[in-house]
């Protein structure tokens, strides 16, 4: 998480805000440029109504950066738009020339859990200058999410403790513990959020963007989703296609599979994340002097490495432990950077082997991490739909952990934590979902819609994005063909066309596909390139703070 965000940052072991009733109170505005903790459920006043919800008023104030910085009511529950409501912070930038603008770009990170205004404040620097002189750039942190109320289920000491006790290479007897833990995690959710946690799914999310457009003043929206930003995205269009300017779906996500059919959605994911790290170590092997990991047998040496550390785990600077689990956490993550983290990849697992603290890989999940965790089960819990059946949920986790041996176990049998691996407590999860949206995915009359896919991406794999390309009515697919999770910034080419699509409404051709992927180096020159231990400072010291690739 990033740091550098307006409003103090908690620290240590932090009392976190827990939500055990949702508070009604006076309407009295706290700037967010001072409020550095989740935002305030409050009452909504009366705006005289006509049923609809009111459009947030946006008080700005500066906030540092040429940034600038505002609160926004919207109703907790849109099935009664003129009561409670809950607080978004929302920040932008604006265009440097206002009488040159063509209106606002949303920009969405993925998640679900991390913080649309820090992705704002992270990657306006680095938006091509068309983009920046066209458009004010706006982002918030969704309901449930950062400063707008975050969600919390388990503590930073709970988290802790089941992160620690977790294995890279589960036991035969794993997963009856998995699902009690699950059990437990579900439980405190409800216990510690289950107020708010009904409200947090995706449906609410897209009303609340259209809610913002408003606000702002535009008649359609422009908008940049990256991984589960696609999905908002989606979301959105299907409730509103009329209103919608231009979207880009970066990472696309299956949507009936996703909120509907969500077994057939994550087993896909863990064949995309084990198959990216399966086709890293194939790499490693035919180019040792780059990779330096395995002498001569890297799968070998990976199985054993995981093993190693759960036996014989490795102390951390801060007193903690790095075991087995550590490793397949922090690869799961870091794999995303694609080809041009392969040669730092390489390096952390040899100093790995070498029970040396000091590789990246060796870093446990931190409260940074669980600040992103706890909301990504949670909404993911309110989003899909499982079946009841703990027989169906017991052969589909062992069937994934068996069919994606290298991450896939760790994941399966471990403590909540990511995506592909909630079923075991979205199965328990108890309470009503009234902000879950279940389809038509189809957008019917939108403008033209850009998916972006890649080809070899770990996190949403590219099936994914062509099913949705095919699910809307007016989608268009781009290829990028290269490793690593999402397009826009990695790819010359995928940037070039999100940009005129983004800026003047100039939808790629049918079929096109960018190959423009930053190589690995070859065994001459034997360093990696400049740029490229870039992912391990995102990653690696930052947990899951969420940046645009940055083309190198």
């Amino acid at each position: 998480m990033n740091q550098q965000a307006h409003g103090p940052r908690r620290s240590g072991t932090r009392a976190r805000r827990r939500l055990p009733r949702l508070r009604i109170a006076v309407a009295a505005a706290v700037s967010f440029a001072l409020a550095g903790t989740a935002a305030q459920v409050m009452a909504a006043e009366p705006d005289g109504s006509d049923g609809q919800p009111p459009v947030p008023s946006l008080s700005w104030s500066d906030c540092q950066g040429g940034f600038e910085c505002a609160n926004a009511d919207v109703p907790l529950d849109y099935r009664d738009p003129q009561g409670k409501t809950i607080t978004l912070a929302v920040i932008r930038k604006k265009a440097p020339d206002q009488a040159k603008k063509k209106g606002t770009l949303f920009l969405q990170p993925g998640g679900p859990g991390n913080s649309g205004v820090d992705f704002v404040r992270n990657n306006h620097a680095g938006l091509p200058a068309a983009m920046r002189d066209s458009f004010d750039v706006f982002g918030y942190d969704v309901r449930g999410v950062g400063r707008s109320s975050a969600v919390t289920c388990w503590d930073d000491q709970t988290y802790t403790r089941a992160i620690t006790a977790a294995k890279g290479v589960p036991g035969p007897d794993a997963y009856e513990p998995a699902v009690r833990q699950a059990a437990a995690f579900a439980q405190a959710c409800q216990d510690n959020a289950g107020e708010l946690a009904p409200y947090v799914g995706t449906e609410y999310v897209a009303r609340d963007i259209d809610l913002l457009r408003q606000a702002l003043g535009e008649n359609q929206l422009t908008y940049y989703g990256r991984s589960f930003g696609s999905y908002i995205g989606t979301v959105y269009a299907a409730l509103f296609p009329d209103r919608v300017r231009a979207l880009v779906l970066d990472g696309g996500y299956d949507p009936e599979h996703y909120a509907n059919r969500p077994y057939a959605y994550d087993r896909p994911q863990y064949l995309a994340l084990d198959g990216a790290m399966s086709r890293f170590l194939d790499w490693c092997k035919a180019d040792q002097d780059t990779c330096g990991f395995g002498d001569g047998d890297p799968r070998g040496a990976f199985e054993k490495l995981k093993a190693d550390l759960d036996a014989s785990p490795v102390p951390t600077a801060n007193g903690g432990q790095a075991n087995g689990y550590t490793l397949v956490y922090r690869l799961m993550f870091n794999i995303n950077e694609g080809k041009v983290i392969w040669p730092s990849l390489g390096q952390a697992l040899r100093k790995a082997q070498q029970r040396d603290n000091t590789s990246f890989l060796l870093r446990p999940p931190s409260p940074a991490s669980y600040d992103f965790l706890n909301p990504n089960v949670a909404v993911e819990c309110v989003d899909k739909d499982y079946p009841r059946d703990p027989a169906l949920l017991k052969r589909q986790v062992t069937r994934n952990a068996e069919l994606a041996p290298l991450l896939g176990p760790a994941m399966a049998y471990g403590p909540p934590t990511y995506d592909h691996q909630h079923a075991t407590t979205c199965v328990q999860w108890t309470g009503e979902k009234p902000s879950r949206y279940d389809g038509s995915f189809r957008a019917k009359g939108s403008a033209p819609i850009l998916v972006l896919g890649t080809t070899g991406d770990p996190d949403t794999p590219y099936r994914d994005a062509v099913a949705l390309s095919r699910q809307l009515d007016n989608g268009r697919l781009l290829t990028f063909k290269a490793e690593g999770h999402t397009a826009f910034g990695r790819s010359a080419c995928a940037t070039d066309a999100v940009t005129g699509y983004l800026v003047d409404l100039k939808v790629p051709a049918r079929g096109t596909t960018c190959a423009d992927e930053t190589q690995p180096p070859s065994a001459t020159p034997k360093v990696a390139p400049p740029g490229t231990t870039l992912g391990e400072l995102r990653n690696g010291v930052n947990e899951r703070l969420d940046r645009l690739g940055s083309l190198r």
